[in-house]
C-alpha cells in the first residue's frame, strides 16, 4: 500500500470520526484539510531529508573512488619502485575503497528511487489536496444552503401550525369585532343627530307659524272676513 492510499485511509477515518462527533459539514471539512496539509508537511521533510541523505552518500562514494584512485596511483609508484609487497598491499588498500564506492553506489540508486516515489506522493498529495479545498468550497456553499432551507421550512411550519393559525384567526376576529363596532357607533352617532335635527325642524316649524300669524296681511284678512 502506498503512501498516499495510507494516508487517505488515515484521513477518511477522522473524517467518520468527526461526523460522528460533530455535525458542522465545515468544521469537519476544514479538519481535514488541516490534517492533509500536515501530512503534505511532513511529505516535504521527508523528501527533503531523502534528498540530503542522498547527496550525502554521493559525496561519500566520490570520496571512495577518489580513495581508490589514489591508493591505485601509489600502487603503481611502489611497483615502478620495485617493491612489490607495498604494490600489493597499496591495491588491497584500494580494492577496499572500490568495494566502497560500488556498495554507496547501489545505495545511491535505492536512495534515488526513494526520493522519486517520495515526490510522486507528494505531488500527488498536493493534488488532492487542491481537489479536496475545491471540493470543500462546494460542499460548504450546499451545506450552508441546505442549512438555510432546513431553517426556512421549519420557519414556514411553525407558522403554518395549529397554534399560530389560531393566533391569526384570532387576530381576524378581533378586528371583525372592532369593525363592527365601529360601524355601530357611526349608526349610533347618526341615529342621534337626526333626532336633534328633527327636534329642531319641529321648533323651526312652529317658530315659523307664530311669525306668519303676526304678519300685517294676516291679520287684516282676519278683520275682513
Amino acid at each position: 500500500m502506498g503512501l498516499i492510499d495510507r494516508i487517505g485511509r488515515v484521513i477518511r477515518a477522522n473524517i467518520n470520526s468527526l461526523i460522528g462527533t460533530a455535525e458542522d459539514p465545515e468544521k469537519v471539512l476544514e479538519q481535514a484539510v488541516i490534517e492533509m496539509q500536515d501530512n503534505l508537511v511532513q511529505l516535504r521533510q521527508a523528501v527533503a531529508a531523502a534528498i540530503a541523505s542522498q547527496k550525502r552518500t554521493e559525496r561519500q562514494a566520490a570520496q571512495a573512488q577518489s580513495a581508490a584512485e589514489e591508493w591505485y596511483r601509489r600502487a603503481q609508484l611502489a611497483l615502478q619502485q620495485g617493491n612489490e609487497p607495498l604494490a600489493r598491499e597499496t591495491l588491497t588498500k584500494r580494492q577496499a575503497y572500490q568495494k566502497t564506492a560500488i556498495d554507496l553506489s547501489n545505495q545511491i540508486e535505492e536512495q534515488t528511487s526513494v526520493v522519486a516515489r517520495l515526490k510522486k506522493d507528494m505531488r500527488e498529495l498536493e493534488l488532492k489536496i487542491s481537489e479536496l479545498r475545491t471540493k470543500k468550497d462546494i460542499y460548504i456553499a450546499r451545506a450552508r444552503s441546505a442549512e438555510a432551507s432546513v431553517r426556512l421550512r421549519e420557519m414556514l411550519d411553525g407558522v403554518s401550525g395549529t397554534t399560530s393559525l389560531n393566533a391569526f384567526e384570532r387576530m381576524e376576529d378581533k378586528v371583525l369585532q372592532l369593525e363592527a363596532q365601529k360601524d355601530a357607533i357611526a349608526v349610533a352617532g347618526t341615529d342621534e343627530l337626526e333626532k336633534k335635527f328633527a327636534v329642531l325642524e319641529s321648533s323651526v316649524d312652529n317658530d315659523l307659524a307664530q311669525m306668519k300669524a303676526q304678519l300685517p296681511s294676516s291679520r287684516e284678512n282676519t278683520q275682513s272676513s
